[in-house]
């Protein structure tokens, strides 16, 4: 990789004024001395502590990997920096059930030295979030999150790090999407700061402290060349909003990419483990973001003297990233792609114990399915799959109602051809949402689903419809809709059905639990799709195609 470098400009009001620095102002770095120390970072984890079931990931590799890079960089003399960009939580059902405490206790058993907060992190209620980070030997960072009553920033604002004499100043940010994306009865206590503007005041902040060097730990996202679409704005927009090089660095998370550049300003959408990467570079800040899940380790390894920046080498480490392969005689399997990593042995046995707790009820054989189940992240935030029907299915049946939407954001895992446990239900639908309706005039159903048809492909708050059909005129009203096959009466009453997240308000759809008629059932959402299985199992996908017609403007 081409060593890239930058020159670090140091800025005070007693500069600007011609008076002398304090004495706290003074440069810590040691003059014509050169610093060398490695950033490692990963993000959206997702509760992804164990291996998966080709081996893949899991906590006790990525410790390998990382121990193996502290060892040759301290061996060298240098210094290592382990951060994580956020969205600990909700994935893994094993997790899930014990509220990330094996997943935090074990980035504490790895040395992680700070972790940002994601958005869901507010997946589980405050007192949650209060014990994770009881557990946490690292701080939790968020610069731009606020209590309403008090007006008081929530969490930590920054860490200064002192590696072998040089300040590295560490910021969190999250995104203002949190409070859209967000369970609305769980954020609503916040108030969610455009980091973009929050950025600034904590850098100011940062002044007395004179970091040498400063990064932003981001879970705002990665969008290419600045185009965040119906998304908050990400890095790249930060990066160039802010004065060149306010931050050296952005670690990233939230939009699960790997951000590996074929050219300024475009993104290698189809990296490979193994391949070289080459981080974006934006007015002066490089932004760097590994995949999520614990695929990918990030490593940069940096030199520092006089205040230039060099980034020396920057690599993502496969951890046991596998692929499919045929032998002669048309037999499939797996094989791992470059180092096979062997699980570190204190991993494995901090963590087997919480694994066990969950497995006697995850393990449970619930039905059964013919095909796939389609509920992949790139497909089910871009158009209706049958892994929703069944969602909405699960809906419709436990309420009698005649229609229900759910956002894509809500389903997190695909279903494999085979038995379906208790455990896939569960990595579908982790939040807990509970099963709500209401009854509406055909009038506001119209009204309703126009907001929910205006939601945009590669977002959370994508819809999909189940009984419905419709065209979308080019002012974004609807035409021809259809509920069951008939024509909509607009004086008729029929049944919405959708989960509380998104009748309190979340991900923009209108705040329904305050009307008249509203019913919250309190099922929760993978218990009313588990017992939906148990009855139709055994399932045949062809049966869950959507039906669903939509014209696009």
């Amino acid at each position: 990789m081409t060593k890239l470098k930058k020159r670090k400009l140091i800025t005070t009001l007693a500069v600007s004024l011609g008076v002398s620095l304090l004495p706290h102002a003074v440069l810590a770095y040691e003059k014509d001395k050169t610093y060398h120390f490695t950033i490692i970072h990963t993000n959206d984890h997702h509760g992804s502590a164990w291996a998966n079931d080709k081996g893949e990931m899991g906590l006790a590799a990525r410790m390998t990997v990382i121990n193996s890079i502290k060892k040759e960089i301290e061996a060298k003399g240098g210094s290592v920096l382990i951060l994580d960009a956020g969205d600990i939580n909700t994935g893994v059902p094993e997790s899930d059930l014990l509220m990330a405490e094996p997943d935090i206790k074990g980035m504490n058993l790895i040395g992680y030295e700070a972790m940002t907060i994601g958005n869901h992190e507010f997946d589980n209620p405050k007192e949650v979030l209060d014990k994770q980070q009881s557990w946490a030997e690292f701080p939790f960072l968020s610069a731009n999150i606020y209590d309403k009553k008090s007006g008081d920033r929530v969490f930590k604002p920054f860490e200064i790090f002192d590696k072998q004499g040089l300040k590295i100043a560490v910021v969190g940010l999250t995104t203002e999407d949190t409070a859209k994306v967000g369970n609305p009865l769980i954020v609503g206590d916040y108030e969610f700061k455009k980091p973009v503007e929050e950025a600034p005041k904590v850098l100011k902040e940062l002044e007395s402290y004179t970091p040498d060097i400063t990064i932003a730990l981001s879970h705002q996202g990665y969008y290419e060349n600045g185009n965040f679409g119906s998304n908050a704005p990400g890095d790249v927009t930060m990066a160039r909003t802010l004065e060149s090089g306010s931050f050296d660095f952005i670690i990233g998370g939230h939009s699960h990419d790997a951000v590996c550049m074929l050219s300024e300003n475009k993104l290698n959408m189809t990296y490979n483990p193994t391949d070289e990467c080459q981080p974006d570079f934006q007015n002066g800040s490089w932004i760097m973001q590994t995949l999520d899940l614990g695929k990918y380790v990030g490593r940069a390894d940096i030199s520092f003297l006089n205040g230039n920046i060099t980034l020396d080498k920057y690599e993502l480490i496969p951890v046991n990233l596998t692929e499919k392969v045929k032998n002669e005689a048309g037999d499939t399997s797996y094989v791992v792609v470059g180092e096979t990593v062997k699980p570190a042995k204190e991993m494995v046995e901090l963590l087997t114990p919480y694994y066990e707790k969950g497995q006697e009820k995850l393990a449970v054989k619930v039905g059964e399915v013919d095909n796939r189940l389609e509920g992949e992240r790139d497909k089910v935030r871009f158009g209706q799959t049958n892994l929703g029907q069944l969602l909405l299915n699960s809906l419709t049946e436990r309420t009698n109602a005649d229609v229900a939407v759910l956002g894509g954001g809500g389903i997190r895992a695909s279903i494999d051809a085979g038995n379906i446990t208790y455990k896939d239900i569960l990595k579908v639908q982790p939040f807990g949402n509970t099963v709500v309706y209401i009854d509406f005039t055909g009038k506001e159903l119209k009204e309703y689903l126009a907001v929910a048809a205006s939601k945009k492909t590669d977002s959370g708050a994508y819809a999909h419809f189940s009984n419905v059909s419709f065209k979308i005129n080019p002012e974004g009203t609807l035409s021809d809709v259809t509920v069951k096959g008939e024509p909509l009466d607009e004086t008729k009453l029929y049944r919405l059905a959708t989960l509380n997240f998104i009748s309190s308000g979340g991900d923009g759809y209108p705040v329904i639990s305050d009307k008249s008629g509203f019913v919250d059932t309190g099922f929760v959402d993978a218990e009313v799709l588990k017992a939906y299985v148990e009855k139709h199992s055994p399932l045949k996908a062809s049966e869950l195609e959507p039906k669903f017609m939509h014209q696009p403007l």
